[in-house]
């Protein structure tokens, strides 16, 4: 990164967001405007049906610091999120929804928890954001990943990290990327703040049940074969 770049690079995986994607930019904005530390935002259009892609070439044209990368088939979150940290020029890079579930405000919380030494800090989720069921199951697993990888167990998608971190993380070889669980196994220090998440303001989760099971059982098993490749390597 050259000495003109963004300090921060904010990336944004966009699925059926339409409705919040003003809002976000603005509460973004305003939340990094006032830190008065340059930045980028990074909008990765995920082959969206229902024109997202519309709204982020309408805040790309008012807003110099938006940038869009659109997909032109849709990879799945993960692959989006792996797609924004390959174009983040950022010194410190945050990942979050972009359905305002997560709150920018919690931005400087995560960044200044960063700078005290932890390579990567996680919104440690709170509250009642979503179904008791599905509460319960996202328990299990974030729990499950914990005793794996050491990864915090309220950890999310919503993550502040560093340039070594984020170096690391591109450097690992998964063909089905998970961020937590690549965070997790990167061997740099880890940590999490309690961050209240908010219910969706618009619209529902564009994953299915058997979506959350299926992504969940591809992270536990690349995990379990990260570690033991890397057990394997040390002996």
């Amino acid at each position: 990164m050259g000495t003109d770049g963004p300090d921060l690079s904010v990336v944004l995986p966009v699925y059926r967001n339409r409705e919040t994607l003003h809002a976000l930019c603005g509460r973004v904005c305003d939340v990094l405007d006032a830190q008065g530390r340059p930045y980028e935002l990074i909008f990765v259009d995920d082959a969206c049906p229902e024109g997202s892609g519309t709204v982020l070439k309408e805040l790309a044209q008012t807003n110099p610091r938006v940038v869009v990368l659109t997909l032109d088939q849709n990879a799945g979150q993960q692959r989006a999120v792996l797609t924004g940290l390959r174009r983040a020029r950022g010194r410190w890079v945050v990942v979050m929804d972009a359905d305002l579930q997560d709150p920018p405000e919690a931005i400087p919380l995560l960044l200044a928890a960063a700078n005290a030494g932890a390579a990567a800090v996680f919104a440690g989720r709170r509250g009642r954001y979503e179904s008791p069921l599905r509460l319960l199951t996202s328990r299990l697993f974030k729990g499950t990943m914990h005793l794996l990888c050491g990864v915090p167990a309220d950890a999310g998608l919503y993550v502040a990290m560093n340039r070594p971190m984020l170096d690391r993380v591109l450097a690992l070889d998964n063909p089905r990327p998970h961020l937590v669980a690549m965070i997790g196994c990167s061997g740099l220090p880890v940590a999490s703040i309690p961050v209240r998440r908010a219910e969706r303001p618009a619209g529902r989760s564009a994953y299915t049940s058997w979506g959350r099971l299926e992504v969940a059982w591809q992270a536990l098993t690349w995990v379990l074969g990260y570690k033991l490749r890397d057990r394997g390597a040390r002996t």
